[in-house]
């Protein structure tokens, strides 16, 4: 029985380190370039975009690729978060996956 009670200790811990992480994984920023910093957009840890910079070179270039260069900047940013979230999350499992469990973004 004494097995038992260390796996369920042992899952207590995860369970507050996640906890921990989720809150750690809320305050995190993540900035996309695009066009030779031209556009650059902040992600907050939930994945919602909190600012957007866009130079006034870049103002000058048709509407199109202007869209373009928003886009490849929010995409970036989407990649940096999900690398910063996957470093927070093994940190708190200490590399221990949970298989079958899909994080959000």
């Amino acid at each position: 029985m004494t097995d038992f009670n260390k796996i369920l200790d042992k899952a207590k811990e995860l369970e507050k380190k996640m906890k921990e992480s989720q809150e750690k994984i809320k305050e995190i920023k993540a900035e996309g370039i695009s066009g030779s910093n031209s556009i650059k957009i902040t992600l907050d840890g939930e994945g919602e975009m909190q600012k957007i910079q866009i130079s006034d070179e870049v103002l000058k270039e048709e509407k199109s690729i202007i869209e373009d260069l928003i886009v490849a900047a929010h995409n970036n940013a989407k990649v940096q978060l999900k690398t910063k979230t996957k470093e927070e999350i093994s940190k708190a499992t200490g590399g221990f996956g949970i298989p079958g469990f899909k994080w959000p973004l």
